[in-house]
């Protein structure tokens, strides 16, 4: 077989080199799916340990990141098989030595592909490192949802976070030394002395930083914990680096700066295992006294006797009112989720409605009396 015509030059480069080329991007292309699965079940068994259940998660977030490394590494593969015009010269410079040495620096468009994809090929590497971080922590938070502990679900998204960020500087720093040829340790240095400018500037986030620390470290709250902060009141829905997320009981979302969050009082209605219900019955002035004593201990009965209460509750004589005599009913509920403490209030107070009318008295409303007193000389109107 004749293979003259495959060393014929065409537009700069052999007919073999335009064959490689288009055999290497042609097969690339067609199988990059099947080796990015293929990779992703490999590595995959790097973290069998952290559960056999999690397989198609982590194929699913490391699928997309492999395609595009293996189609970098076509593309580089593919266009070094050609000669021109890549090794064409796009700058040029002479400089002469104090010695009369001419050296001459050149820059061709290999070189520069060769810095892009040497880029391209380490941001996809560090990309594949945070799809890592990301199966990990969903794992991690999996694990965590199967406990009663909810400081391990608080925990998961801050050190899944912390994570991505130190990946992030990590391959920032390696960019720098690999494709731009820096001093990286000169660049650590320097951003060390400049680092007390930028804490100066910056003493707000850092104080907002260490304080994500603390909360974490003390645990005044968790996620899922109802507090009241300030004049908020609501659930915590995530603790950052920056800041709380304080889902409200309007359903509205506050973001509060984690100094404030410890500097600040912070009550953790979660916590407390009884919530306090007060509150004044106002009766009419003709309820005798004997009805209002027979009032106060049904109702005290009743509500000792409710399943979700405790066993001191509360019923007195408060006061007489401008318009009404005023019991005040003071007990108990033995129930921290707000919903459940709302619907034993209304049951409560559905009860305290049916004794008061079941003996006989009725409550009062604001009212006045107007009392008219007419001359000696004159007629009553008729």
């Amino acid at each position: 077989m004749n293979f003259e015509i495959m060393e014929h030059v065409f537009l700069g480069n052999t007919i073999r080199n335009y064959v490689l080329f288009v055999l290497i991007l042609a097969l690339g292309l067609l199988l990059k799916r099947l080796f990015s699965k293929v990779l992703s079940r490999l590595l995959y068994k790097l973290f069998t340990k952290l559960g056999n259940l999690h397989g198609e998660a982590f194929a699913v977030l490391l699928i997309r990141p492999i395609e595009i490394l293996l189609f970098f590494i076509v593309i580089y593969l593919a266009i070094n098989q050609l000669d021109f015009p890549l090794q064409q010269v796009i700058f040029s410079r002479q400089d002469t030595t104090a010695k009369g040495v001419i050296s001459i620096y050149q820059v061709t468009i290999i070189q520069v592909l060769d810095k892009i994809f040497l880029f391209l090929f380490i941001a996809t590497i560090f990309w594949i490192c945070l799809r890592i971080i990301d199966f990990v922590a969903h794992v991690f938070f999996h694990r965590a949802s199967l406990t009663e502990s909810k400081s391990d679900a608080q925990l998961v998204p801050f050190a899944k976070e912390l994570g991505k960020i130190l990946t992030i500087i990590i391959g920032v720093f390696v960019i720098m030394g690999s494709v731009f040829n820096l001093n990286v340790a000169t660049i650590v240095a320097g951003l060390g002395i400049g680092g007390i400018a930028v804490a100066l500037a910056a003493q707000d986030t850092l104080q907002n930083l260490l304080g994500s620390f603390t909360i974490f470290a003390d645990k005044p709250f968790v996620v899922g914990d109802l507090v009241r902060v300030d004049k908020y009141e609501g659930t915590i829905e995530k603790v950052g680096f920056r800041s709380t997320l304080l889902r409200t009981l309007d359903k509205t979302m506050v973001i509060i700066p984690n100094k404030k969050m410890i500097d600040s009082p912070v009550e953790n209605l979660t916590l407390r295992n009884l919530r306090r219900v007060k509150f004044n019955i106002g009766l009419k002035y003709d309820t005798v006294s004997t009805t209002i004593a027979k009032i106060s201990k049904e109702i005290t009965e009743y509500v000792n006797g409710h399943t979700s209460t405790s066993n001191d509750t509360l019923v007195t004589f408060d006061s007489f009112g401008d318009s009404s005599v005023n019991l005040q009913v003071q007990y108990f509920i033995a129930l921290p989720d707000y919903a459940d403490y709302m619907k034993v209030k209304e049951e409560i107070n559905y009860q305290v409605m049916d004794i008061v009318t079941k003996n006989g008295a009725g409550f009062a409303f604001p009212s006045q009396t107007v009392y008219h007193q007419y001359p000696a000389t004159a007629l009553p109107p008729k």
